[in-house]
């Protein structure tokens, strides 16, 4: 990643509490959990959709050179487009 794009997603990683809660994306209800792990150095991400069978999910590790986005079986993209919508309705 770049490092407009490692800003980006550590500024997406804040958005989400730790945890487990709701968020509204493209109108529809996912339930998201964050994890921070290993001291601070590794952040998981799974997200399921309530009521439906769509999910995703992703490890960042947090390094010194940035954080590493390692999407579990989506694209990266998808992951950083569901963190973006995520964030705006977290910030709301």
């Amino acid at each position: 990643m770049d490092g407009g794009r490692d800003q980006e997603l550590d500024a997406l990683l804040r958005a989400i509490p730790e945890g487990w809660t709701r968020a509204a994306v493209a109108g529809r209800a996912w339930g998201v959990t964050r994890a921070t792990r290993a001291g601070g150095k590794v952040v998981s991400i799974n997200a399921e959709r309530l009521g439906a069978t769509e999910q995703l999910g992703a490890n960042v590790w947090i390094t010194s050179e940035g954080p590493i986005l390692r999407p579990c079986e989506v694209p990266a993209e998808k992951v950083i487009q569901f963190l973006r919508a995520a964030a705006v309705g977290y910030s709301r």
